[in-house]
Parts: structure tokens; C-alpha cells; sequence
């Protein structure tokens, strides 16, 4: 039986900017449990687990309980992989944490059929009406359950200085100037891209974009609340990545490199001037500066440019991939949570997250806040797109997802073709029928 509300949770407008991502990266105290403790003390999970972001919300949770006397916020930051997790197995035992990130689409509206979260309608009212219409992405059947604090897209961000030194002069807009691109950093001794294999979701990334440019909206729309794969566009997305896979542009080893864990990962690889690109989200300036000794990730040096156009696809080549995290309250979490939460999108709070450089806020009121060039940059390609695509993984849920994501790795590794990405996804949905 398919859920009702999952309609409303695939695709966006740019006037009502959506949904989800994934986030930082390093290592971190995981030893606290989920919530539905007593009613004085929070406990509240996230993934920025690096510097500035980390410090940011310790010092956010301290504000709060000198604001709040008699409550006690256990905040516990860790590695984006590991919270991943670690909310699954609490969403499996019932265990949640009182305050933790929501990504929405089929993901939220489980959680919502297990009575897990708590509706914030009526408690978060004027937040949800300062937020607008970034909440869509997180409403099942017209109720709200989670609040976006933080809404990008998907791109590629490039060390500036090693295209130039490649002779490189504009970011390529086709998948045949990628090519191209790719040809010449080789030729100079620079790795192309790096991907995080390894944790499987960059990796899909690129089939999300490639799909994204070979198939209309109408029929990305269509396959969320049908799950019907049979246009022909699905297999054209894999041919095409078969074609960026056969070009050999990541770094050794990229089947087991990590995404954000580390100097080795993808993103420490791009951050310590190693590769030339990876594609990533929002999230990738802060996750770099958390990668370096001096803090500053790229610097300077930090570009972005948006997924190429694929020749002949039906996709429009400005509509991205993306969508962003929100914060959810668990059922059993105590009232005060809800507070925080509101806290947590206040002016004050969402201008000091822009200013650190932390993602893109949906407070309107911090959006001058985000000093970031390149975020900056971010913030008009989001409001410009005509649709922003939700992460497949995530508007299809868990099981749909995730076969899609394994057959996606699976020809990273050269072991599945573009038909097998199709089929395997097809077998996933029609369990879900």
C-alpha cells in the first residue's frame, strides 16, 4: 500500500524551495542514547561534527538551557555516516533522540505512519510561517512534521587554481566539455574528481543528476507516486554515466574512499588540493574547512559550477538536484524540545549558521548572513531553478533507495550496466506496490 502525502514530497519549486542533504564528516562522541529521558534534559543529535559548526551548536545548546533554567541539552555531534546509522537502528528499536535531522520525502512520511514524530503544526506555527514554503518538503497530508534549517543543491565545486594551471578557462556546461576538461587536468598530472564510493550516496549522486537531465519533471514526478520506470529516459541516465565511468576521472581507490571522514576522503582529497572536483552539496565548504590545519578548506581558490547538460535529454539543464535537512522532535521527546527547535530557527541562531559558513539557511532574515562567495552563488542557483529534484534515495524511501543506491555502486564498480540500475530499481518498487 503506497503512504499518502509522498506526492507532495518529490519535486520543488523554486518559490517554495525544498528538502534534503547530507552533511560533515570527521569523527565524534557517540555514546549517548536516543531520547525519551525526563523531562528536564534534551538530548539532540546532528552531523556538524567539525569546526566552526561543531562549537557553533555547543554554544547554541548552552545559550538555550541559560535561557531555559532547569533544562539540560546533551547535544551529541557526529560523522554524517555514523548518525545515519545510528537513527536508523533508533528508528528500528523506537529509541529516537529527542531533537535530530529529518530529511523528508518517503524517509519522513515512514516515520510519520510509525507515530515516531511529533506534529509541530500548531506548536511551531509562527516558525512555519516565517519559513514559508521551504516546510512543503516536510508535511505529510498537510501537516508539518519537521522544520528546514538548511536548503542547497548538488554541484560540482573545483579548485580554481588547478584549472587554470590545466589550462582550463570556463567550468564545462555539457558532459562533453567535462570530458574535455577531464582530458586536460590528466594531461597536466591532476586527478579530476574525487568520489567517495565508499559510503555509496555520492556515487548515486551521479545517476540523480544524470536521470535528472535525461528525464522531463513530469516524468520524475510521475515515477515518485507510480514508481513506473519504463521510460526510456532511466536507462539513457546509466548510459551516460557508463560514459563519464569509461573516461577513469576519480582518484585511486575510489570504490572504498570515504566521503567526508578525513584528510583521505573525497572531500579532504579536493579540500588538500589533491583532485581538481567533487561533486557535492551545500555542505561541502564547511566540511572542507574542517579538513585543513589552517581551517580555510579552498579558500580563495573555491568554485562551483552546476551539473552539465546532457545533449538530447529532456531535462531541464537548470533544474537541480537537492533539498536539506530540518529539525524533528520525537513522540516521546519532552515540550521543551519543540522550544528548541524553534530556537534553532530563530534570527539569531540561523544568521550565526550562515556567518560560520554551516549550509543555507531558510530563515529569510539570515540570508544576507551567508559570507561565503560560493555559497552565495549557491543561494541564486537555488532560487533560480525552475524544480529543485528531491535525492532519489530519499523521495523513494529506504527500500527503493537503497536497491537504487547499491546498483549505482555496483557499476561504479563495473559490475552492473544501466539496464541492471532500472531493473533493480523496478524489483524494489513493485515490493513496495
Amino acid at each position: 500500500m503506497r503512504r499518502s502525502g509522498r506526492a507532495a514530497l518529490s519535486v520543488l519549486c523554486s518559490s517554495a524551495v525544498l528538502l534534503t542533504a547530507t552533511a560533515c564528516g570527521g569523527s565524534e562522541d557517540t555514546s549517548a542514547s536516543g531520547g525519551g529521558g525526563d523531562d528536564n534534559t534534551i538530548t539532540w543529535w546532528h552531523n556538524s561534527n567539525n569546526e566552526p559548526g561543531r562549537g557553533y551548536y555547543e554554544q547554541v545548546a548552552a545559550d538555550f538551557e541559560d535561557a531555559n533554567p532547569g533544562v539540560e541539552v546533551e547535544v551529541v555531534a557526529m560523522a554524517h555516516e555514523d548518525m545515519v546509522d545510528r537513527l536508523a537502528a533508533a528508528f528500528q528499536s523506537g529509541d529516537v533522540p529527542d531533537v535530530y535531522m529529518e530529511r523528508g520525502g518517503g524517509e519522513l512520511a515512514d516515520h510519520v505512519e510509525a507515530g515516531l514524530v511529533r506534529d509541530l503544526t500548531q506548536e511551531a506555527d509562527e516558525t512555519i510561517e516565517k519559513l514559508g514554503g521551504s516546510v512543503s518538503g516536510w508535511q505529510v497530508d498537510g501537516q508539518t512534521y519537521a522544520l528546514p534549517f538548511s536548503l542547497g543543491v548538488v554541484g560540482f565545486w573545483y579548485n580554481t587554481a588547478l584549472f587554470e594551471q590545466a589550462g582550463i578557462t570556463e567550468p564545462p556546461a555539457t558532459m562533453e566539455e567535462l570530458y574535455t576538461a577531464i582530458d586536460k587536468l590528466k594531461a597536466a598530472g591532476i586527478v579530476p574528481i574525487s568520489v567517495g564510493a565508499g559510503d555509496k550516496w555520492p556515487a548515486a549522486h551521479y545517476w540523480y543528476y544524470t536521470a535528472l537531465r535525461a528525464c522531463g519533471q513530469d516524468v520524475l514526478e510521475d515515477a515518485v507516486t507510480s514508481l513506473d520506470f519504463t521510460d526510456e529516459c532511466f536507462v539513457q541516465a546509466g548510459e551516460t554515466l557508463e560514459e563519464l565511468l569509461a573516461t577513469e576521472p576519480f582518484n585511486p581507490g575510489f570504490l572504498t574512499t570515504p566521503a567526508q571522514e578525513g584528510a583521505s576522503s573525497a572531500s579532504g582529497l579536493l579540500a588538500t588540493d589533491q583532485v581538481a572536483m567533487e561533486l557535492a552539496g551545500h555542505w561541502e565548504p564547511g566540511v572542507m574547512q574542517g579538513l585543513t590545519d589552517d581551517g580555510a578548506g579552498l579558500g580563495e581558490n573555491t568554485g562551483w559550477f552546476a551539473f552539465p547538460e546532457i545533449e538530447g535529454g529532456e531535462g531541464d539543464p537548470e533544474a537541480q538536484l537537492g533539498g536539506g535537512d530540518a529539525w524533528a522532535v520525537s513522540t516521546d521527546a519532552p515540550d521543551a524540545s519543540v522550544d528548541l527547535v524553534n530556537y534553532l530557527l530563530s534570527d539569531e541562531v540561523q544568521t550565526g549558521f550562515a556567518e560560520n559558513d554551516m549550509g543555507l539557511p531558510t530563515n529569510p532574515a539570515a540570508t544576507d548572513a551567508v559570507s561565503d562567495p560560493a555559497l552565495a552563488q549557491l543561494l541564486e542557483v537555488r532560487d533560480a531553478a525552475p524544480y529543485i529534484q528531491l535525492y532519489f534515495d530519499t523521495a523513494f524511501g529506504a527500500s527503493i533507495g537503497g536497491a537504487m543506491n547499491d546498483a549505482i555502486a555496483l557499476m561504479f564498480a563495473d559490475q552492473a550496466t544501466a539496464q541492471d540500475v532500472v531493473d533493480a530499481t523496478v524489483q524494489a518498487a513493485d515490493m513496495e506496490k
